[in-house]
């Protein structure tokens, strides 16, 4: 599907914020069918990739990878 998308999760840290909204970015783009909005979309287009991003930074800090302790998951 995505195939410009590079796997974030690595053993030894979390993506980052910019990784996150990077890899968000292209997904929305692939979806929308949009590689910039127009400025009556833009707003939603933003909101879909801050939302997407936020989506997957929960997603990686309930990860539990076999091997791995992470830190932030034992708070």
């Amino acid at each position: 599907m995505c195939r410009n998308i590079k796997r974030l999760r690595q053993a030894d840290r979390q993506p980052t914020d910019h990784e996150l909204h990077d890899a968000a970015l292209q997904f929305i783009r692939k979806i929308s069918g949009f590689r910039v909005p127009s400025k009556v979309n833009e707003a939603a287009f933003d909101t879909a990739v801050r939302d997407v991003a936020a989506v997957a930074r929960a997603m990686f800090q309930s990860l539990h990878v076999h091997g791995h302790h992470h830190p932030e998951a034992a708070a």
